[in-house]
């Protein structure tokens, strides 16, 4: 893969790949910590006890995963993490945290981004395939809309396996039957790109829609 991992250049005008995986939360959506702080604000919950709790959950690998590496594997069900996330959380006003639905409150504010659903449809008119591998925080995915465009679709709680562990980007692979040096894989998390990087993929961070845009159009003869 050239440049260890990075996204080069094309060559006389030669499509460099043959198709461009996308995660969903925070690269076909808008920022997941739009949503967050919105939900924070509407529950009254503490920030700081959020914040605690998710690097907690988030910094470490226990023999038997941490809650939200369960809930990404399927080993929880969201109803069970509702619970354990609500149980470590407080309210700036002292009341209990409903922990009835804590992650659809969480994620009731996250508008799919029209620009990246855009470049996918126009990815795909220009003969690169389009997939999706994301890890999942419950079923919060547009699933008739996402089955239309893009093709496979790897849910981590679906396949037991979570980003950025290596056995998923190769089950993509799979799926695709493709090599991984003719696959992008963008991701918002750094560690999912390095993730992605490890097992030979071309990998962008995502910032924005033009940004990406702006990085596959230099792969892809044709992309706008």
């Amino acid at each position: 893969m050239p440049d260890g991992g990075t996204v080069g250049g094309t060559i006389g005008g030669e499509r460099l790949v043959d198709a461009v995986v996308f995660d969903f939360g925070g690269v076909l959506t808008g920022p997941v910590r739009d949503s967050i702080d919105a939900w924070l604000a509407r529950d009254g919950i503490d920030p700081a006890s959020f914040s605690r709790t998710l690097k907690a959950w988030l910094a470490r690998d226990a023999p038997d995963g941490t809650p939200i590496h369960r809930l990404e594997t399927g080993e929880l069900s969201s109803a069970e993490f509702d619970a354990l996330l609500a149980a470590e959380l407080s309210t700036v006003d002292g009341r209990p945290v409903d922990p009835v639905g804590v992650l659809a409150r969480l994620f009731a504010e996250l508008r799919e981004d029209e620009a990246m659903f855009d470049l996918a449809a126009e990815l795909r008119r220009l003969g690169v395939r389009v997939g999706l591998l994301s890890n999942s925080w419950g079923d919060i995915y547009p699933r008739e809309r996402l089955e239309a465009l893009f093709d496979p679709l790897v849910i981590s709680a679906e396949v037991g396996l979570r980003k950025p562990h290596a056995a998923i980007f190769e089950l993509t692979l799979e799926r695709l039957r493709l090599p991984a040096s003719r696959v992008v894989f963008i991701d918002d998390a750094e560690p999912n790109v390095l993730g992605a990087r490890a097992v030979g993929l071309r990998a962008l961070l995502h910032t924005d829609a033009a940004a990406t845009r702006a990085a596959l159009a230099k792969l892809v003869p044709g992309l706008g």
